[in-house]
């Protein structure tokens, strides 16, 4: 740490695809553009008639993210770790609602305790698409979609080697290399590998990584190209459960505030083991000027051990009731998408066609039990929240029963982009889809075998003026069918629909190099889930809704001045059908953020050539959670945090780099729903690189 004080870090070296990279030239900013995984058709984001964010490897490298929500923090109209700094789950939510992962354009699916965990090590881009999707990947939840895209070969031969240290024991190295086959470059290497350990923010809490991610790009010639993209994960150590009482975190106490560390689990009996394998491949080809064609296929298998003990809430008393969550099962999910895509001009419009047709099939067989403790009729043994004793339960292992879940997805979908005169964008398109469920629980005896079809419609329409102001207006819809089954009913949940309409602007002006993004957004979600605390699940309710503001701005202030801002305010209710209406749990209805960075190296001295300086600031308004018998309120009042980074260049091939988020270490709650819930404390990591 004190070394890397001393160097402060290097700049990150520039990519190679320039649609994704921010440099120095004039407008870098402006000509940031989405990946064709993201809307499917490479479009630039002034010109995407609703709100799209991407994070690129240059902001990757400065924040120096760990997980993928932690890569999030800055992001208009996302709140992330509202359950605090999870090892083994990211969680974020986006304007109010879930969101669906993908990888590489394909479904990354949870149910359950089983989900797929991303290594940023392996990632050059993350891409925000806000708000309902349905139209372009048929079933998924309507906070949006959150795509990843995996490292892959590029032109240009080299490497870096990396290693990293940091708080809670935090020790990590990397290597990522690409190399040519031949000696043209049309056959290109890259082998993205990764080791790490962290103990957890919770006593006796640990996770082990290992990632290999190789991949191998083909230039079969100028207008065919294939890319194989493989990986593999493996993840062993003892979740992080920091599911707290309001009592000694939110409320004072005689006995004071429960310690941030305190770990109400069973260290010696909790286990969080998975192992994630992927092999894919991406095809494209251009039959001519016009017509193109993509085929996105990837096989996904995972592997979970889980046993997790957890406490209950109460606003009264430090002694508590836990339960215990023990899962042992397997994963696997197949995905292809087939795109046609034909660009075309007619008169005095620009034509970008797309028809498609996707499937995609999950299975879960999994052994599974729950022991919901004492109180309960269960047999899980209490703790004391300020004095807690480990040891004293009864293993739940050999209670479990199996659960097989199967779910099958085909959807047949087509979109019309049409530019008027180059001032005009009108885009349109519908989507119809296929589910068929069967989930077969044996502790309930339960056999559903469940058949849905949908049709999503989506349609927006943008002016592009003389002046770089760009109002619009859209729609969107979204369907999900959840695969587990609803511990208040032991049915099947009902499928989830999801609305929303958005209008705004974008304004790129010209005496400036950036950008600012303004959208009114209100969602709505019929047949949204809700905990209940009688089963400690979840179980649905009438309606969810969500409306609300986001402002983002990013500006190249000067050559060495880059300054990114945004505020979201957000408005979520759920509505029970009755006439009852409430905030969403967990959901502040004011966020903001702000991050400088400046470059020395233009100030034209050798000395501060190569080094960089970065802070930002990150507020969190407001929200509010349900007491534990859900029956009343709980206040969770705002917090400010603050980070800060630097990094300088050593010499042209080694760099270092600190980062420290929560730089104040300051102790805070970040939400609460039925549990409260503490924000990370002070982390801070060091870097050291050397490239070739």
């Amino acid at each position: 740490m004190g070394l890397s004080l001393a160097l402060f870090a290097v700049p990150t070296f520039a990519q190679d695809d320039p649609t994704t990279a921010v440099n120095d030239s004039a407008d870098s900013v402006e000509t940031i553009t989405v990946s064709a995984s993201a809307l499917k058709v490479a479009t630039p984001l002034a010109q995407t008639p609703r709100s799209v964010s991407v994070i690129n490897q240059d902001q990757l490298s400065i924040q120096q993210p760990t997980k993928l929500d932690e890569a999030l923090r800055y992001q208009p109209g996302v709140m992330t770790q509202p359950y605090g700094s999870d090892n083994n789950t990211d969680w974020f939510k986006i304007r109010g609602f879930d969101a669906a992962t993908y990888l590489d354009g394909n479904r990354l699916f949870n149910t359950g305790y089983y989900g797929w965990n991303l290594e940023p090590f392996g990632l050059e881009q993350i891409e925000v698409l806000k708000g309902p999707a349905s139209l372009l990947y048929g079933e998924a939840p309507p906070g949006g979609v959150v795509n990843a895209v995996s490292k892959r070969p590029g032109y240009v031969e080299g490497g870096e080697f990396e290693v990293k240290g940091g708080s809670r024991n935090l020790q990590q190295i990397g290597i990522d290399t690409t190399s040519f086959v031949d000696d043209d470059g049309d056959v290109r290497f890259r082998l993205v590998a990764m080791m790490s350990s962290q103990d957890g923010v919770l006593d006796g809490t640990y996770n082990d990584r290992t990632y290999i991610a190789p991949s191998l790009a083909i230039d079969i010639s100028p207008d065919t190209s294939l890319t194989f993209l493989a990986s593999w994960q493996q993840d062993d150590g003892v979740p992080t459960s920091g599911f707290l009482p309001a009592y000694g975190t939110l409320f004072d106490t005689p006995q004071g505030k429960i310690d941030p560390s305190t770990n109400l689990g069973e260290p010696d009996y909790d286990k969080n083991k998975s192992n994630q394998y992927s092999i894919g491949y991406e095809f494209e080809h251009h039959f001519n000027d016009t017509w193109q064609f993509k085929q996105n296929t990837r096989y996904a298998y995972t592997d979970l051990l889980l046993r997790s003990t957890y406490a209950f809430g109460s606003e009264t008393s430090a002694d508590l009731n836990r339960g215990i969550v023990y899962r042992d099962g397997s994963t696997q999910m197949l995905s292809m998408d087939n795109q046609f895509i034909a660009n075309w001009d007619m008169g005095n419009t620009a034509n970008t066609s797309l028809l498609g047709v996707d499937v995609q099939q999950f299975k879960n067989d999994s052994m599974q039990a729950d022991d919901w403790g004492n109180a309960n009729g269960g047999t899980t043994s209490g703790i004391n929240a300020f004095n807690p004793v480990h040891g004293n339960i009864i293993a739940i292992d050999d209670r479990a029963t199996p659960v097989n879940i199967k779910k099958e997805q085909m959807g047949i979908y087509a979109q019309q982009q049409v530019t008027f005169n180059d001032k005009f964008i009108a885009k349109f398109g519908g989507r119809y889809d296929i589910v068929r469920l069967q989930n077969d629980t044996a502790a309930t005896s339960t056999h559903e075998d469940i058949h849905n079809d949908n049709l999503s419609l989506s349609g927006g329409l943008m002016y592009l003026s003389d002046i770089g102001l760009s109002p619009y207006v859209s729609y969107s819809e979204s369907f999900e069918v959840i695969a587990s089954l609803d511990a208040s009913t032991g049915k099947a949940y009902k499928p989830l629909e999801g609305q929303q309409t958005e209008a705004g602007f974008k304004y790129q002006p010209d005496f400036i190099n950036g950008y600012v993004n303004v959208a009114w957004f209100n969602v709505n979600q019929k047949n949204g889930l809700v905990y209940d605390p009688t089963t400690a699940q979840q179980t649905q309710t009438q309606e969810l809704t969500s409306q609300g503001i986001e402002i983002e701005t990013v500006a190249q202030v000067t050559q060495a001045l880059l300054a990114r801002a945004n505020y979201t305010y957000t408005d979520a209710q759920s509505d029970d059908g009755l006439g009852n209406k409430q905030r969403t749990a967990l959901i502040p209805q004011n966020m903001a953020s702000a991050w400088l960075e400046y470059d020395f190296s233009h100030l034209g001295f050798d000395s501060l050539n190569g080094l960089v300086l970065g802070a930002g600031s990150r507020y969190m308004g407001s929200s509010v959670g349900h007491t534990s018998d859900g029956a009343g309120i709980l206040h969770v009042p705002s917090v400010t945090l603050f980070d800060a980074m630097a990094r300088y260049d050593i010499t042209k091939k080694w760099r270092a780099q600190i980062n420290v988020n929560n730089l104040t270490n300051k102790e805070y709650v970040s939400s609460c729903d039925y549990y409260c819930y503490y924000g990370e404390e002070m982390s801070a990591t060091a870097t050291l690189n050397y490239r070739w």
